[in-house]
């Protein structure tokens, strides 16, 4: 009983560091999404703010479920096995709706890029600076490529200078379709391909985080029938 009891009470531990490191990456995915890449679809921030929320369950539940192992309390870790079954449950419930909306991640992408072109001229300079600070970065230019900026000046043959391969001032000037000097990728498809990659990490995340619930499960259960053991013996 002593052996799972500080077993139980390590995988809380552990367990509790997993749910403040969940509210961490919610909270970063969140900001990525709509500061970094400009997204402003509302249905975008479903997955973060689900991944903050299952961050703040495991966490106040793994310390209930410290203080349940601890003191030897079979109600606190009865409990406790209830509430993270149900954790399990929901987890899977966003895995399987996570899977059939996948293909949604390209619309809101595109949409968002969309947005962005449209707006760029007639934005503040903090959105402009974060738009170019995107190409930049990504070495990408537009939505699919170049040729979305046709409306960016007069002649329809500029585009904004953080398109270019070596940024200077006035680079972007009549080069939208020379591919020395300017990128010709979109940003569409290289930040649908980042975003999908990190997903795959998330997903591993979460199969570790699943495992280590289920641990939980278990050493509850040998704990619970242990503590109910010294009753029946009393």
């Amino acid at each position: 009983m002593k052996c799972v009891k500080y077993l139980l009470f390590c995988f809380n531990f552990i367990f509790w560091i997993c749910g403040l490191a969940l509210i961490v990456v919610g909270v970063i995915v969140q900001v990525s999404l709509h500061k970094t890449f400009l997204i402003r679809d509302a249905s975008a921030s479903a997955a973060p703010i689900f991944i903050i929320g299952v961050g703040v369950l495991i966490f106040f539940i793994a310390f209930f479920g410290c203080c349940g192992a601890w003191k030897e309390n079979y109600c606190m870790v009865t409990t406790f096995a209830v509430l993270l079954s149900l954790i399990i449950l929901a987890e899977i419930a966003a895995a399987v709706l996570g899977y059939v909306y996948r293909n949604k991640l390209s619309v809101i992408v595109q949409d968002s890029l969309n947005e962005m072109i449209s707006n760029y001229q007639n934005s503040t300079t903090e959105f402009r600076d974060a738009v170019d600070k995107l190409q930049e970065g990504w070495k990408c230019c537009g939505v699919n490529s170049s040729l979305d900026w046709k409306g960016f000046s007069i002649d329809g043959n500029t585009v904004p200078d953080s398109c270019c391969v070596n940024v200077t001032k006035g680079c972007g000037k009549g080069t939208m379709t020379d591919a020395r000097k300017v990128h010709q990728q979109g940003c569409h498809d290289v930040l649908e391909a980042f975003l999908k990659k990190n997903i795959q990490w998330v997903i591993v995340a979460a199969l570790v985080i699943a495992f280590l619930q289920i641990l939980g499960i278990v050493f509850s259960c040998l704990l619970m029938r242990s503590i109910r053991s010294g009753y029946e013996v009393m």
